[in-house]
């Protein structure tokens, strides 16, 4: 009487699965061990053009004009009924007469339940082809406007050596010593920004290692700048850092304004020296040193009175969230920058300042 009762409960059971499966919203399927289909659920004949009065007892290499034919599929399937594997989000295109192909991702696991002579698999199916279409359409975007920005810095490059140029040419033909000495301060400033623009349109959109970009920077300003670069050398010594795009046009900026002051108001009368420009990071704590051994600060207030360049200094260290420290160096002047990052309650470094125009 006990087994009777235990066979009608394992029947209701059976019954109760087969038609959750065939009402279901998924594209399912229970096969048993010859990759036989038990019951297909009506969104899987649906989904899938068949009719669900021709499916139960096909195999699924037989369903349709014999698109499920795959052999790798029918590999992994038995491996699956053998309960040596299971299907973890297996993706296959099948391709069905006078359709597109669809982009699917197949799951399939042997069922663990009390009549262990009877074996089930339970399949089910993912049609992902319009996220993958998505997917490939977002990456071409991104490519795109990665392409577009590297051509728009290269452009913005050599806008500012035109510009350079036709200062240069002014300042020559200009009779005005004060004028000129203006005009090339200028030029000295556009060709810095144009060798920024120069490494950044060759670095990775996003992140720019800091060391090679320094040293170009540093490399241009003072062929620019330095006759003699046996007597007055600009050394750069900076970690690996790998910083984001924004944050090294500003710092980009400080060194170049820190190191033209330095070029200009430390060696008067064509006197040698050395110009050290470093930087180095712990965590996201950071400073940036620029160093000199010239004649050190003014002592006059007419000259110690501060200037364009100091003041650009002064709002890029605002936007890096960064303090500047002046000190005497004996020989020479240190400025430093110096950023501290804030802490949440947990903490964690905050995030950045981000970086606006100045």
């Amino acid at each position: 009487m006990a087994d009777k009762t235990d066979a009608s409960a394992t029947e209701i059971a059976l019954g109760l699965a087969l038609a959750v499966i065939s009402s279901s919203d998924a594209p399912l399927l229970l096969l048993n061990e010859r990759l036989e289909i038990i019951v297909a659920s009506r969104s899987f004949c649906r989904v899938f053009s068949l009719n669900p009065a021709n499916v139960v007892g096909q195999k699924m290499a037989d369903l349709g004009a014999g698109e499920w034919d795959v052999p790798q599929l029918d590999s992994l399937l038995k491996a699956t009924a053998s309960g040596f594997a299971e299907v973890e989000a297996y993706e296959m295109n099948l391709q069905r007469v006078d359709r597109s192909p669809q982009r699917l991702v197949i799951n399939a696991h042997k069922l663990d339940y009390q009549v262990e002579e009877d074996v089930r698999v339970l399949l089910s199916v993912l049609d992902v082809t319009e996220a993958r279409r998505s997917e490939r359409q977002k990456d071409e975007l991104l490519r795109e406007k990665a392409i577009l920005l590297q051509e728009l810095q290269h452009r913005v490059a050599n806008s500012l050596q035109i510009i350079a140029s036709v200062l240069m040419q002014s300042a020559r033909k200009v009779q005005s010593t004060e004028t000129r000495g203006h005009l090339q301060d200028a030029h000295h400033r556009v060709m810095s920004v144009a060798a920024l623009q120069q490494q950044l349109a060759t670095s990775q959109i996003g992140d720019v290692k800091l060391k090679p970009y320094l040293m170009n920077l540093c490399g241009s300003i003072a062929a620019s700048m330095i006759p003699d670069r046996d007597a007055l050398t600009l050394d750069v010594e900076v970690d690996d850092s790998i910083v984001p795009a924004d944050r090294s046009i500003s710092l980009g900026l400080v060194v170049t304004e820190l190191v033209i002051n330095a070029l200009k108001h430390a060696y008067p009368g064509q006197r040698g020296g050395r110009i050290t420009v470093g930087y180095k990071a712990t965590g996201a704590d950071w400073s940036l040193i620029v160093a000199d051994d010239g004649v050190g600060m003014p002592t006059a207030a007419e000259d110690a009175k501060a200037g364009l360049g100091t003041s650009i200094v002064k709002a890029l260290a605002g936007q890096l969230g960064a303090e500047i420290a002046v000190t005497e160096a004996q020989p020479g002047t240190i400025v430093t920058l110096i950023h501290v990052a804030d802490v949440d309650s947990r903490g964690q470094p905050m995030p950045d300042p981000v970086n606006e125009p100045v």
